[in-house]
């Protein structure tokens, strides 16, 4: 027998109550939406019903957030059949339709659904509901404890739950570089015509809308883009909108966030003003206005401008500078963006790590909506990641994203430290010279505490100038230590730059006694004079000459400072001819399936673009790198950088080309990429080696995809390689190992393919993970010139014999051709052996693809 309250008896009778209004069928639409069979046990399985509300009653204090999929398609690929709402989906790559009626009554329909789930499954008051997806993917974000969770997992209907997980950001001299200002921006009629109309939308930390890379003030006056229906967000306190023409959409989300208890509007901002620094530098790099004046300390290094600096920047906020972000908060930012009308999506943002109850990289509620996103005609550019120089470390998975690789690219910045001893030592440092003919006195901060007490302060650092004794440091050189608190961020190059000049000091050296393998430093502009001594052996060289230099009593005591030293200028940049290359927190292939690690049939990352010392705009408010608080430009690496030059150069491609697809986009940046540097030799990986100094290796496609992306040859690739969104269904329905039920959940489409097996999927590349014997390999590829007739050759290393069928073809302008690659395994190695498939064409196109595969004996 099951005794019940009063209380709980009531809610057992009004919830079997509505149980039994939607068997009667007065809940019509409720019927509509789920099965009559269901209904009818929840009828008579009343013991269901108790379970429930039990459930619901007994919600604990351990409520976490969940995303939620539900049966029923989305609008994207609603084909009709349910009574009163018309078909809504939309072909591969063409937009939706935001100002139809059908798109807007089927939109609140299936909201409709998602709130009566949820108040048939819980109690009013013990869940909250933070969005409701129905653009991409069919499904909200819900806020609710674990058992509730587990609740939902068993309603029918219900297609999957995931528990939300954290994502993090991926953290101008480059047009110059790209060869933008001759090659490419004059096709389009100059810098000032680069981009125009063509929306570019980014999921980031939000926009200072204020700084002179968004300004419009000295521009030609941009007019509407009718396409794009995005809102825009006041600011709380002014009420002045954050859009100017330039930025035509800016949004924040942030309901996961607040429900986590993350979210502090104080420093967070509930709008769409960035509260970090990321979301301002991705933006301006990709379509920041021209000719901007990058100054610092009085010094000017140069002027940034965006890949596109015409086109409009759409803000869809939803980072934060501490925490980075959820997927439910994300996911609604994407849903928003391609349903307001963006051309391009630029995503420097990636997973903290695997979704908790999915296998498949490829198939999550992220990627589905990615997945969407494509089918609606948008270009998706995401970060691969900063988790190089180790492979398997992508974050970026799926065919349909074009995942971007970080490189370095030819300036370099390098300074010297000049000992009274006549030694040199080399180091970084943005900064100006002592004066040229003279030498400074050498002075260690730890020789010159006010109080032997404060060591709890780690004076060293020289963060703290009322720690130190100012009288014996004015006039000198200071001499710090770089601590792990630089690390941690904790400590900062630009706070050691305000002790000394608070202290006097002509300039400081900071010294790198300690370094794991493949430690990365930046150099950071400075005021005063100072290096930063990154090589711990030239660290130890300047230890022991002031150590010699410095007279000390028996306690220890300094006597006299008799070392010396000059600084020199570090804020000239020196052009390098071996660049690009890869950086060393570039994220590696190859790229996995499921989260064993398991390897996929798919090339990742697909190409290079610079990412590190990026100049671009920051906020005042800033805090995302310590050592740019309150200033308005920022230095900073990361594949976060690499990625919104990708969206950029898309934007440039799509305002050429306006009607070609996301993969048509991405094979025409793909297949003219470069595999060479600037000398023309091999591009070069950065890479740790057992020693603490970092070494330069022979890059592959695993470091940098195709290769490094080269704007003037995409905008007249010759052909390309076209894939759709049964193309990609295709690929996930013969990939081994994923659930077909789990692809239709997310795709709502069964698995009918021909395309026989994943490497077969019509990609810019070839990528076989386990080859065994021989296998055939299709391609198609269109001409977008004009008639061409291309020779067809290929190369591999010698463990896989390659052979290319037919050797050569003629192409009509707009048609289409097929051809074959045949790979054998020759030997085994237990490595993948690489070569490339080129293509020459008669009016002087170049055609060239990857080739990987991995060969094995059975």
């Amino acid at each position: 027998m099951i005794y019940v309250s009063e209380k709980l008896l009531a809610t057992l009778i009004r919830v079997s109550g509505h149980c039994w209004l939607a068997l009667t069928g007065l809940d019509t639409d409720l019927v509509s939406y789920w099965s009559w069979d269901w209904l009818v046990k929840m009828r008579l399985l009343e013991f269901g019903c108790v379970l429930v509300v039990v459930s619901a009653l007994l919600v604990s204090g351990d409520a976490e957030i969940y995303i939620v999929t539900v049966e029923g398609e989305p609008i994207i690929s609603y084909t009709g059949g349910i009574s009163g709402f018309e078909a809504t989906a939309v072909e591969s790559d063409e937009k939706i339709d935001t100002e139809s009626e059908l798109v807007t009554s089927y939109a609140r329909h299936l909201e409709k659904k998602h709130d009566m789930l949820l108040g048939l499954l819980f109690e009013e008051g013990t869940y909250q509901k933070l969005y409701s997806y129905r653009h991409l993917i069919n499904g909200f974000a819900v806020h609710i404890s674990p058992e509730q969770a587990e609740t939902l997992r068993r309603a029918p209907g219900v297609k999957s739950v995931e528990r939300d997980w954290k994502v993090r950001k991926h953290t101008t001299h480059t047009p110059q570089f790209l060869g933008l200002p001759t090659g490419v921006w004059p096709t389009g009629g100059g810098f000032d015509r680069a981009g125009e109309d063509i929306v570019i939308g980014f999921v980031d930390s939000g926009i200072y809308p204020h700084h002179p890379s968004f300004a419009t003030h000295n521009a030609e006056p941009y007019g509407p883009v009718p396409k794009y229906r995005g809102k825009c967000e006041a600011d709380p306190d002014t009420k002045r909108s954050y859009c100017n023409g330039k930025i035509v959409g800016a949004q924040h989300f942030a309901q996961a966030a607040i429900a986590a208890g993350a979210f502090n509007p104080i420093i967070d901002f509930a709008s769409p003003l960035d509260g970090d620094g990321h979301g301002s530098h991705t933006a301006s790099i990709a379509a920041g206005n021209n000719g901007i004046p990058v100054r610092m300390h009085g010094h000017e290094f140069g002027r940034a401008s965006g890949m596109a600096p015409r086109a409009r920047i759409a803000v869809y906020k939803a980072l934060y500078r501490l925490f980075g972000g959820y997927v439910a908060d994300v996911v609604a930012a994407i849903d928003q963006a391609v349903y307001d009308g963006v051309d391009i999506l630029s995503l420097s943002v990636g997973p903290n790590s695997p979704p908790a109850a999915t296998r498949t990289t490829f198939l999550n509620p992220f990627d589905a909506t990615l997945l969407g996103a494509v089918k609606a005609g948008v270009f998706v550019a995401q970060a691969a990641g900063n988790g190089g120089p180790f492979p398997k470390t992508m974050v970026s998975y799926s065919p349909w994203i074009a995942s971007v690789a970080a490189a370095i690219d030819d300036r370099r910045y390098k300074n010297h430290l000049m000992l009274g001893n006549g030694k040199i030592l080399a180091g970084i440092g943005l900064s100006p010279s002592t004066h040229l003919n003279e030498t400074y006195t050498l002075v260690a901060a730890n020789d010159v505490l006010l109080d032997s007490s404060v060591m709890r302060y780690s004076p060293t650092d020289c963060q703290r100038p009322e720690l130190l004794n100012k009288n014996l440091i004015k006039g000198n050189i200071l001499l710090c230590g770089y601590s792990f608190n630089f690390v941690v961020g904790t400590a900062s190059i630009k706070k050691v730059s305000e002790t000394a000049k608070a202290l006097g000091a002509v300039g400081f050296v900071l010294c790198v006694e300690n370094v794991s393998p493949g430690t990365k430093f930046d150099p950071v502009p400075v005021g005063l004079p100072g290096i930063l001594v990154t090589d711990a052996s030239y660290s130890k060289e300047l230890i022991n000459y002031y150590n010699i230099t410095t007279p000390r009593d028996w306690t220890g005591r300094v006597k006299r400072f008799e070392g010396t030293g000059k600084i020199g200028d570090g804020l000239m940049p020196i052009l390098h001819k071996s660049a690009p290359q890869v950086a060393l927190f570039s994220a590696r292939g190859p790229n996995i399936k499921d989260f064993s690690f398991q390897e996929a049939d798919l090339l990742k990352p697909d190409i290079l673009a610079p990412g590190s010392l990026i100049w671009a705009a920051w906020c005042p408010n800033g805090t995302d790198e310590p050592n740019y608080v309150g200033e308005g430009f920022a230095m900073i690496s990361g594949t976060s950088m690499s990625a919104p030059h990708i969206a950029g150069i898309a934007a440039l491609i799509k305002q050429k080309h306006p009607h070609w697809s996301p993969a048509a986009i991405k094979s025409a940046l793909m297949t003219t990429s470069t595999t060479l540097d600037r000398a023309g030799n091999p591009l070069l990986a950065q890479q740790t080696s057992e020693s603490e100094a970092m070494k330069l290796v022979k890059a592959t496609p695993f470091d940098y995809g195709s290769g490094h992306v080269d704007p003037t040859a995409a905008l007249d690739p010759g052909l390309i390689f076209d894939a759709g969104y049964k193309d990609y269904l295709g690929f996930l329905c013969t990939t081994p190992g994923i659930d077909i039920h789990e692809i239709r959940n997310y795709t709502h489409t069964p698995c009918n393919t021909t395309m026989g097996k994943p490497s077969n999927l019509n990609t810019p590349s070839i990528t076989i993970s386990h080859l065994v014997r021989t296998q055939v390999v299709t391609r198609t590829v269109t001409n977008v010139a004009e008639e061409e007739t291309y020779v067809i050759t290929a190369r591999m290393e010698p463990a896989v014999a390659i052979e290319v069928n037919p050797p050569a073809m003629t192409i009509k302008a707009g048609a289409s051709r097929q051809f074959s690659v045949t790979l054998t395994v020759r030997s085994v190695r237990g490595t993948y052996s690489f070569g490339e498939v080129l293509m020459k064409g008669n009016r002087g196109h170049k055609v060239r693809i990857p080739v990987l595969a991995n060969g094995y004996r059975r």
